[in-house]
This record gives structure tokens, sequence and C-alpha cells, in this order.
């Protein structure tokens, strides 16, 4: 054989290996990633249930330290949590120390301070758990319940972004009055023999107050982030004009993604691909009133998206507003982590893991079957629109490994 004959095979060859080689690794990093992120999966069905138990074993620290040490630029809370019972035991039962309004917002909450000086936000009971709200999909007052069933959805899910929220009754009377501001006072009121207040806020009206069970009110309350980590706001690049016959740019150019794309900090890191896990996990409550969002400061796009204020969710199972999942499919990307949870979530699996998830908390059951129900529906309107981009563009293109360390040193 020549000596150019023998170049040539032997570059043929090496071609070939180099191939082999990149072809084989990249097919075991695939199924070593998608083997973790069964054992993920498995992991979250076994700690599921949390029972709200006082008992914090090994440390000697408080339950709001031990809550505040979690907290990193990617998640609220870490995937072991052996002291998640603990610490929302005490955002339960732990006594207030005072009572305030809840400015901030369009919606009737207080700011209380419990025992330790842990801040949290309380979100009073306006509906009964049947009642259906019509009109536009972010119609009607905040749902104390789906706070609480949004963030038991972003353990399942995964996503970790949510604050710790549990179900709490409080007596107005005895546990809130006496330790209320005067500004939260003057918002309270008889009516009937019910205990009542409105509170201040944007659309707070003194004709329209929450009213407990005599004094007796059913709410939740959402841990306050730490103060070492300050929230900064964005406009949400789907958000609603909220103006009748105005749309969003979104709303009419199908290219809008590219834009998008385009822009800081969703040109670069991670946030892009939060707005799409954040729509699918909005599609699923029914919340399509995300118009703002919060991330930490300065963070230069690194940081998650917080999945803040969910109370506007589980207004009416029977609408499913495809909407709310625009970035998804018009941007046609989604992470493959979220891509593989939400496949493990079918036939069933997610109405029972919610369940199950939710079936300890006080308020307990925080949703109505058809609620639960919607939300297996949801599941697979979302994996059909998944299947019609890769169908489109390719699973290469559509499936994107984005998966970030997340540190809790």
């Amino acid at each position: 054989m020549k000596l150019k004959q023998r170049v040539v095979l032997l570059a043929i060859l090496l071609v070939i290996f180099i191939f082999t080689k990149v072809f084989l690794i990249d097919n075991l990093d695939t199924s070593a990633a998608n083997r973790e992120d069964q054992r993920a999966f498995q992991r979250m069905l076994s700690g599921l249930r949390v029972a709200l138990d006082p008992r914090l074993e090994h440390t000697m620290q408080s339950p709001w330290e031990i809550a505040a040490q979690w907290v990193v630029p990617r998640e609220v809370y870490p995937e072991d949590t052996p002291e998640l019972g603990a610490v929302m035991h005490a955002m339960t039962t732990k006594k207030i120390i005072k009572a305030d309004v809840g400015y901030k917002g369009t919606q009737l909450k207080a700011l209380l301070i419990l025992e330790g000086g842990q801040k949290v936000v309380f979100k009073p009971k306006r509906y009964a758990r049947d009642y259906i709200v019509e009109g536009e999909p972010y119609a009607g007052y905040d749902r104390h319940n789906a706070e609480v069933a949004a963030f038991h959805l972003d353990r399942i899910l995964g996503f970790r972004r949510a604050p710790l929220v549990v179900g709490r009754f409080v007596n107005l009377r005895t546990e809130i009055k006496p330790v209320a501001t005067e500004q939260l006072l003057g918002t309270f009121m008889t009516v009937g023999n019910n205990t009542c207040f409105y509170g201040k806020c944007y659309y707070c009206r003194e004709t329209e107050p929450a009213c407990a069970d005599g004094d007796i009110m059913e709410g939740s309350v959402t841990l306050w982030l730490p103060d070492v980590w300050p929230l900064q706001k964005h406009r949400h690049p789907w958000g609603r004009t909220y103006r009748e016959g105005k749309l969003a740019r979104w709303e009419y150019d199908e290219s809008y993604c590219d834009a998008v794309k385009k822009t800081s900090p969703y040109d670069s890191g991670p946030r892009l691909l939060d707005i799409i896990d954040t729509a699918i996990f909005d599609y699923l409550i029914g919340n399509a009133d995300r118009h703002h969002y919060e991330s930490f400061q300065d963070d230069e796009g690194a940081s998650m998206l917080i999945l803040l204020d969910n109370a506007k969710s589980f207004g009416n199972p029977a609408l499913d507003e495809r909407s709310i999942l625009a970035p998804l499919y018009q941007c046609c990307i989604i992470r493959v982590s979220t891509w593989n949870r939400l496949n493990y979530l079918k036939n069933g699996v997610l109405k029972s893991a919610l369940k199950t998830a939710m079936l300890h908390d006080p308020i307990s059951p925080v949703l109505s079957t058809p609620h639960l129900d919607a939300l297996d529906q949801r599941l697979l309107s979302i994996l059909a629109t998944v299947k019609q981009c890769t169908d489109q563009f390719g699973p290469d293109v559509v499936l994107v490994e984005d998966r970030m360390t997340l540190s809790h040193l």
C-alpha cells in the first residue's frame, strides 16, 4: 500500500474513532442525566408527605435560621429537606407578636411577625373550595389555598423556586387585634357575628372585607425570604396589557420570541428557560396574572425567577388558558430535566402526588377534585405542545440541557 493511501486510511480511521468516541460519550452523558432525573423523581415521591412536626433533630438552630440558610441563587429550599415539617409547623403555630397591613400589591393581605422575629404574609380565605371564579383568567380575589397548592406543585416539579407556604387558622380577636398596628386595626369591623378586616391595598375596599367564621379565620402564611437576599422586580416579557381591546406584542407577533432572545437577560444565561418553566407552572395552576416577576438583586440574569404570589390560581377548573403557554410554544425550547419530570408525572401521577403532598396541611383538603383533575388534563396539553415543537424543529433544538450547580455552602 502506498504511503498516500496509508495516510488517507489512517485519517478515515481517526475520524471514525473520534466520531464514535464523541457519540458514545454524548449518549453516556445523556443516559446518566436521565438516570439522575429518574432518581431525583423517586426521591421527590418518597419525601412528598410533610408531617408538621415541631422536632428539630441534630441542630440547635431555630426553624427560621434553617430556612434562611436554605436560600441560594438558584433555589429557595434544597431537594433534601428533613427539617421542612418543623419549619412549616413553626409557621402555622408560632405566636404572632405583631400584625400590620400588607401595603404592596393589589390584593388584601397582612404582614405578621412570628415569635423569633420571622415575617410571614397572611392571605385570608375569600372563597369556598368549590367556588368557580368566572370571567377573565385573572379575575377575582386572591385564593389562599392556591398559594398552598402552588408551593407543593413547585416541590413536585423539582423547581424549588417558590417560598414556603402552609395553611393556618388565626383567631382575629385574640391573636391579631391585640398586636395589630393602628393602620391594620382601623380596617377591622364586625359583620353579623363575624370579625372582618379589609386592610390596605390597591383594590382593598371597606365594602369588600374578608370575614372570619366568628373570630376564626382560615388563611395561608408565606415565609418571607431573608433580607440578605433583596429582590429585584422585572416586567414579564409575556405580560398582559390588562386593557380591553389592546393586545401585547406577543399576542399578535408569532416571531416575538426571536426579539426577546436578543434582549438582556434573555440573550444568555438561564432566565429564558426559567420563563418557560414558569409558563408551564402557571398553566398547570391556571395563573394568567404573572405580569411581573422577581429575581435576586444584581444577579445579571443568573439567579432564578422566584415563584412569588401564586394566589390568582385554581379559579376555574374548566378554563384552560392556553395563552399562558405562549413562551413555550413561541420559543419552542424546554429544559431536558423539566421535560423528563413532566413525563414522569403522566397517567394520573401528578394529581396523586399533589394530593399526597397537601394531605397534612392544616387547611386540608386544599383543592377540590375538579381542580386536581384539571392538572392532569393540562399536563397532557403541555406534553402535546412540546411534541409539536419537536416534530417541527427536532428534539436536538427543542430539548435544552441546562443543569446548574446548586451550592449550599
